[in-house]
């Protein structure tokens, strides 16, 4: 954990919780100040498995990139909401397949931005890049320098909102930001994202998200149908379709955690030619 403060850039509000900080403490990483873990700790008691929920949404980015990668041969990533650098980042899982791949990461998190340009080096024959951005703001990434340098909007790109859409309300016109999104990339692209659900523990989530309102983050919980139309209407879904992230093309085959311990969809779709 982060405590001292000192030479921070001043940019970073520590008395503030912020989501990627909260989800790097989840995944026991060391980036997070006492208000993140007040509040992720808050959380805990209305959503015990929050950790758990947070692993099985990193393992189905990784599942989701391994199967970019290696069975459909996209080498181009655009990761918004990326977090804190950790094990297993996009870019590692993609360049193990594919030394050549790219990947820009967005995030709206300075303490990411410090982060991010020490640690996520890249393959000689790939590149790697951060830009400091939010989703809400599509033209913003699409015209970064960094992103123009390293996309090539001509060839297939896989767009990743992972842990990112229940911060994202409805008032603040997601649906139209991803359109705009995907508007800019080439036939063949894909689109990887995941929600966190209420549908299993409906009392226990709505907990949850009065304690982040209640810290100063904004969010929303989406049943299934709402989830599906809003990341990936008019896109043709890779099976299995959208599931529990735990039960999307899972390794071990044999499911070990109840729906509401993971309480969080995922899919993956195409856009079409």
């Amino acid at each position: 954990m982060i405590d001292d403060v000192t030479e921070l850039p001043a940019e970073i509000d520590t008395t503030r919780p912020h989501a990627a900080r909260i989800y790097d403490y989840y995944l026991g990483g060391k980036n997070h100040f006492a208000a993140d873990r007040e509040t992720a700790d808050k959380v805990l008691q209305s959503w015990p498995s929050a950790r758990v929920g947070a692993r099985e949404q990193r393992a189905f980015l990784g599942r989701a990139v391994r199967y970019l990668t290696a069975e459909v041969g996209i080498r181009q990533f655009l990761d918004i909401g990326a977090g804190l650098p950790t094990t297993n980042n996009v870019h590692e899982i993609a360049q193990r397949s594919a030394p050549e791949s790219r990947v820009v990461y967005v995030d709206n998190d300075p303490l990411v931005l410090a982060h991010a340009r020490a640690l996520l080096t890249s393959t000689r024959a790939g590149r790697t890049g951060y830009i400091h951005a939010d989703l809400r703001d599509p033209a913003r990434i699409l015209a970064d320098q960094a992103t123009r340098e390293i996309i090539d909007f001509s060839q297939p790109v896989a767009l990743i909102l992972v842990g990112l859409l229940h911060l994202i309300p409805d008032e603040d016109n997601p649906a139209q930001v991803i359109a705009e999104l995907l508007a800019a990339l080439a036939p063949g692209s894909y689109l990887l994202a995941s929600q966190v659900t209420g549908d299993f523990d409906e009392g226990g989530m709505a907990t949850m998200a009065r304690t982040f309102r209640g810290a100063g983050m904004r969010g929303q919980l989406r049943e299934l149908s709402d989830f599906a139309e809003l990341a990936f209407k008019g896109l043709d879904l890779v099976p299995p379709g959208v599931v529990l992230v735990s039960e999307w093309r899972a390794d071990d085959p044999c499911p070990t955690l109840k729906p509401a311990e993971v309480g969080c969809y995922g899919g993956l779709a195409r856009k079409q030619a």
